[in-house]
């Protein structure tokens, strides 16, 4: 019989903070942009057109821009390193 490490072994990997993973990043870049280039390339079939899959392909890189910055600038929970403060209110 084979024994398993428990998951609290000190030999384990922490886990991995999702919100600061670099991989989140290209795959939002290279997704939006394969995705929306083939979107392109579909409309260009369709309406016999050359330019939607330039088009496509910047917008869905807009896009993965767009949202690799609302990703990695979400305030963290209170107390951490790099986590936004609240603003204070001015009482008169």
């Amino acid at each position: 019989m084979s024994q398993q490490k428990p998951s609290s072994a000190p030999d384990a990997e922490p886990p991995v903070n999702a919100q600061g993973d670099p991989w989140h990043a290209v795959g939002y870049l290279v997704s939006g942009v394969a995705v929306y280039g083939f979107i392109g390339w579909l409309l260009d079939r369709w309406w016999n057109t050359g330019f939607m899959v330039a088009i496509g392909i910047l917008v869905g890189a807009g896009l993965g821009i767009y949202l690799t910055y609302r990703r990695f600038n979400r305030p963290g929970p209170p107390g951490q390193p790099g986590a936004a403060e609240p603003d204070e209110q001015e009482q008169h």
